[in-house]
């Protein structure tokens, strides 16, 4: 085998033009099927007058998981200092507020929001 580096990089560039039209007719397969697998769950939905409970889809949005960088929901605020800052008393460290008020003398219930 008496090939210069010259000829396999040519070789390798050909090789990478033919897979990148391969992949490209394979995206282009895999679009057109799943636009015919759509149109057949849309009729079949139709057919039997199924809803998004029926199928366990309620309350999705937009996505079917929860990406991992989702802020948690926040909880209800259960304290407010005199100032108005609001803290819900049990995710996290006490607010600096909350732990200065019971450094004085100060109890969680006079904080309460009623």
């Amino acid at each position: 085998m008496a090939s210069t580096l010259a000829d396999i990089n040519s070789q390798i560039k050909k090789h990478d033009e033919q897979i990148a039209q391969l992949r490209k007719q394979a995206e282009d397969l895999r679009n057109q099927e799943r636009a015919g697998v759509v149109e057949e769950l849309r009729r079949k939905i139709a057919e039997y007058g199924l809803t998004a409970s029926d199928l366990k889809l309620a309350g999705r949005a937009g996505s079917a998981k929860r990406s991992a960088g989702a802020a948690p929901t926040k909880a209800a605020a259960k304290y407010r200092s005199p100032t108005g800052e609001t803290w819900s008393g049990g995710r996290g460290r006490k607010p600096r507020w909350v732990t200065e008020a019971l450094a004085a003398g100060k109890s969680l219930s006079d904080y309460e929001i009623k």
